[in-house]
């Protein structure tokens, strides 16, 4: 990994911040909640775990890559898969290392793991969460479910995913964004 940068680590939060600015306010595709409260009741319910820094970035980050996606706000409408993950992993991956930026490629493939694994984890998905599954794959296979436990960050990826079905709650109060900028920078490149 390339020596930490002042300047990476204050540009990487400020541009963070720019997106969430103009975009974060939409709905968070199909749910009650916007894309901004969505990353930051990920983010806080992981820093309420004592979770490490970059879980706790790759929680508030796991859904940038639908910041990228015009038409997010309408996924319930659309019957195609945008791969945010990717789109994620591959803009984060210019900050930051594979410890965050893995979790946030895998927290996809992560529902499909725990559809497959977890008894009664599907039947407590919401109604966007079931959708977008049908698009992603629908539950993994037992070949999948080996291939995916062979990945290096699938537990952090399992825990984020479960961060990200939590967050979806209308009443919950977080701290704003300024406040896990200082994970962003700490672990930032």
């Amino acid at each position: 990994m390339p020596e930490k940068s002042p300047h990476n680590r204050s540009s990487i939060a400020a541009l963070l911040t720019d997106m969430v600015a103009s975009k974060g306010a939409e709905l968070y595709g199909g749910e009650a909640v916007t894309q901004e409260q969505h990353g930051l009741q990920a983010a806080f319910l992981a820093e309420s775990d004592g979770q490490p820094a970059p879980v706790i970035v790759a929680a508030l980050l796991h859904d940038v890559g639908h910041l990228f996606e015009p038409e997010f706000q309408r996924a319930m409408e659309l019957d195609k898969d945008g791969r945010h993950e990717d789109i994620g992993h591959a803009f984060l991956k210019r900050w930051f290392g594979p410890e965050v930026t893995e979790p946030v490629r895998l927290h996809v493939a992560a529902k499909r793991y725990l559809c497959a694994t977890r008894s009664g984890y599907l039947e407590a998905l919401s109604p966007a969460s079931v959708h977008s599954l049908a698009l992603q794959g629908g539950p993994m296979s037992p070949e999948e479910v080996a291939a995916f436990e062979r990945q290096p960050h699938h537990a952090a990826a399992v825990q984020v995913r479960i961060y990200d079905d939590l967050a979806k709650d209308v009443d919950m109060k977080t701290p704003l964004l300024e406040h896990f900028m200082r994970y962003v920078e700490a672990v930032a490149a």
